[in-house]
């Protein structure tokens, strides 16, 4: 008996980092709730959304972070990306691109390489001409690029995306948005990696409710 009394006091003394530690991200502080709330995930599923832009810098330093993310995230979490739009013709025209890419069914291979034409190369990549001639450098058809670009899908998608970049209530990018109740972007959080940690609590607390 006198061996567990140690053991018995060291797991006290560890009480209250436990509880410092769920106590750590606090509402108000790290995170906003989204009011009025938007639509969460499907049946059984915690959405996440990620909202950017292609332009920004803290975007391009933020994805090496979120592809990390994403191969570790929880399976019930339903990832999405979506891209910002604000008043600002250039959000919109890359939100075209990115919808573009994702109808082409090569969003996975042009992602991270219109990242870097903007970030890292420097391009110009400022109006539909210039995308074009990107897609196609990419194995992509002019004709397809020009008959999806300007499609009615397309902009069905950028308008949701412009309303959702509204509704959400985010500042600025990156931005993550939890089922639709929660925002969080780097500045409130503190940094990216505990963006990602408030995203994974959120997350676990939604998906606990919801299953209870």
């Amino acid at each position: 008996m006198l061996r567990l009394i140690p053991w018995l006091i060291l797991s006290l003394l560890a009480l209250p980092l436990w509880a410092a530690e769920e106590e750590e991200f606090i509402e108000g502080i790290h995170y906003e709730r989204v009011t009025p709330p938007l639509p969460g995930g499907s049946a059984g599923k915690v959405e996440v959304i990620e909202l950017f832009w292609y332009g920004c810098p803290h975007c391009f330093t933020f994805e090496p972070k979120l592809a990390a993310w994403k191969k570790r995230k929880a399976d019930y979490i339903e990832f999405i990306s979506v891209p910002a739009i604000f008043n600002n013709p250039l959000w919109q025209l890359h939100a075209t691109a990115f919808y573009t890419a994702d109808i082409l069914g090569v969003e996975g291979q042009l992602h991270e390489a219109l990242f870097r034409a903007l970030h890292v190369t420097k391009r110009p990549l400022k109006t539909e001409q210039q995308l074009r001639d990107f897609f196609i450098e990419h194995g992509i058809k002019g004709e397809a690029f020009d008959k999806t670009f300007n499609s009615f899908s397309v902009r069905a998608k950028t308008a949701r995306a412009a309303d959702l970049s509204k509704k959400s209530g985010i500042n600025g990018v990156p931005a993550v948005v939890v089922n639709g109740k929660f925002r969080i972007d780097g500045p409130l959080a503190g940094g990216y990696d505990n963006l990602l940690k408030i995203v994974d609590r959120l997350a676990e607390q939604e998906h606990l409710a919801a299953t209870k």
